[in-house]
């Protein structure tokens, strides 16, 4: 029994019943007469049945925080990539940077009975746990280190560290910081750390009104910038930890009249596309984005292999190094 052979019974198209089984628009009336075909013959579907006789669906959920931006596009590349190689479909969530949808895509995902997720997340609460928890499937995490599930992550401590050692071998000793809020741990918690402890670890002291935090966004780093420069002690040079914010932050520098490098230096993280484009060019650390995400893919398919039906309490971390790109704002 094939589609064929449920049109002819049900009177309809080859098309029309492939509509039907693939959740498309059918009018009522076919629709009904389908059904009853489907119940009569007991006909199943053959990917339905491929799914009942080895218990996969060959799907794979990746949750992103928020697709458009350049570093979570690398990401899904390099775990599109590796995945279909072992011949994977991907479901792509993307949150727009919202926990809410975040939760609900695991929901989703459940529903569809996807063989893994791949989580890049922004912040992991205790509902994020809890409904990990519940869902009996393996989960790797990407960018955020996180309790009992396998997770990768850059080392964004010693990256910021490196950044702000860098400045200071140039010379400055006062280094604004661009930041963002500590929900985020890897950017908004580790960033600023090594931010204060490489100062410390040069006998600099802390001076809080160098910090400023904001969101992702390059209107932020503007915002921010200006900030900083309307400080009595203004920075020799400002570190932000993002690109976006880094290149939002020099937007604003160069309508203030401000000249880059010379009057002050600005630096960034992440190394993404337009930080090789903006004037001047952007001093950054490359991430490499793409390799985290085949990384991430490779370890998955290693657990579903593995025969493992959760991950929980497979915890290990598996830390990416980077490089610092010198160019022409520093």
């Amino acid at each position: 029994m094939n589609i064929v052979e449920i049109a002819k019974l049900a009177g309809v198209s080859k098309s029309t019943v492939s509509r039907y089984l693939n959740d498309g628009y059918v009018s009522e009336d076919a629709s009904t007469k389908i059904k009853e075909v489907i119940e009569k013959t007991g006909f199943v579907p053959k990917r339905q049945a491929q799914i009942m006789r080895t218990q996969k669906t060959n799907l794979i959920g990746v949750i992103v925080p928020k697709i458009s931006t350049e570093t979570a596009a690398r990401v899904v590349e390099g775990v599109t990539k590796e995945l279909s190689k072992y011949g994977y479909e991907v479901l792509i969530g993307n949150c727009e940077l919202s926990i809410e949808k975040e939760m609900d895509y695991l929901k989703v995902f459940r529903s569809y009975q996807v063989d893994g997720i791949i989580f890049m997340a922004t912040e992991i609460t205790p509902k994020h746990y809890e409904l990990m928890d519940q869902l009996n499937v393996p989960i790797v995490v990407l960018a955020q280190r996180v309790e009992n599930y396998p997770c990768i992550i850059h080392d964004d401590y010693h990256a910021s560290r490196d950044a702000v050692r860098f400045l200071l071998e140039k010379g400055h000793e006062s280094i604004g910081f661009i930041g963002v809020g500590e929900y985020d741990v890897a950017v908004g918690v580790e960033r600023k750390r090594g931010y204060k402890d490489e100062l410390m670890a040069q006998g600099i002291a802390i001076d809080e009104n160098l910090i400023q935090i904001g969101d992702f966004s390059q209107q932020s780093g503007y915002r921010l910038a200006k900030e900083l420069m309307g400080l009595k002690r203004r920075p020799t040079a400002i570190f932000a930890v993002t690109d976006h914010l880094a290149i939002g932050c020099m937007e604003y520098l160069k309508e203030a009249g401000y000249k880059i490098p010379e009057d002050i230096s600005v630096m960034g993280l992440g190394d993404t596309q337009i930080a090789g484009l903006v004037t001047p060019k952007l001093t950054t650390i490359h991430y490499y984005f793409q390799t985290l995400g085949v990384r991430g893919a490779k370890l998955l398919v290693d657990y579903i292999q593995q025969g493992k039906s959760s991950t929980k309490n497979c915890e290990s971390n598996f830390i990416f190094t980077y490089r610092l790109i010198e160019r022409d704002s520093v």
